[in-house]
């Protein structure tokens, strides 16, 4: 599909494993408090926008869901797509940041961005995610709230704005953060 319908592309609220610097990848860690008020702050700003008559779907995974919950304040029906899961990281799950890099500091040393997520060993594969989001994308028939996590959303994004997807690493991120796309042009509201 060329043209998208309207998008609300929300990133969970921060996790205890965000604030540790821990690898997440297809674990989980809870919201902390400050997670939790950016979920409700997401659903203040969605209420004031206005959201009506769109469809919602989140990632499965137990962060990006209670990020939906509390951010969905009219009460719509949460759709879990696991298309919208994060990338898998394999045997980096769990590993603070500053581990990963100790491990395999020649993947650091390029500028390479984020590019160093495909080569988690056991992990996903950004072509992957890729995949999966353009097929969840080309599934949708109206208006959406999503709500997803770092690397799925900027991937999605890519594909919304017409651009590669190899070009996720330009997009910025953040977390409890909202983007509106529409027309392939990128808001960011939060």
């Amino acid at each position: 599909m060329s043209d998208y319908p309207d998008i609300l592309i929300l990133r969970h609220g921060e996790t205890e494993w965000n604030r540790a610097g821990r690898m997440q990848g297809d674990q989980d860690s809870p919201l902390t408090e400050t997670g939790r008020a950016q979920a409700r702050r997401q659903g203040a700003l969605l209420a004031a926008i206005g959201c009506d008559g769109y469809q919602w779907f989140s990632s499965p995974q137990g962060r990006a869901w209670q990020t939906a919950t509390l951010a969905n304040l009219n009460g719509a029906q949460i759709t879990p797509d696991a298309r919208l899961a994060e990338i898998t990281t394999g045997d980096w799950t769990g590993l603070r940041f500053d581990d990963i890099r100790a491990q395999a500091p020649h993947l650091f040393e390029l500028d390479d961005g984020l590019h160093w997520y495909d080569h988690a060993p056991g992990g996903e594969g950004l072509a992957a995610v890729a995949a999966r989001t353009r097929a969840f994308l080309g599934d949708l028939t109206g208006p959406a709230v999503i709500v997803t996590h770092g690397i799925t959303s900027r991937i999605l994004r890519c594909h919304l704005l017409g651009q590669p997807w190899e070009a996720f690493d330009t997009l910025e991120g953040g977390q409890g953060v909202i983007y509106r796309i529409r027309k392939r042009q990128q808001e960011r509201l939060s």
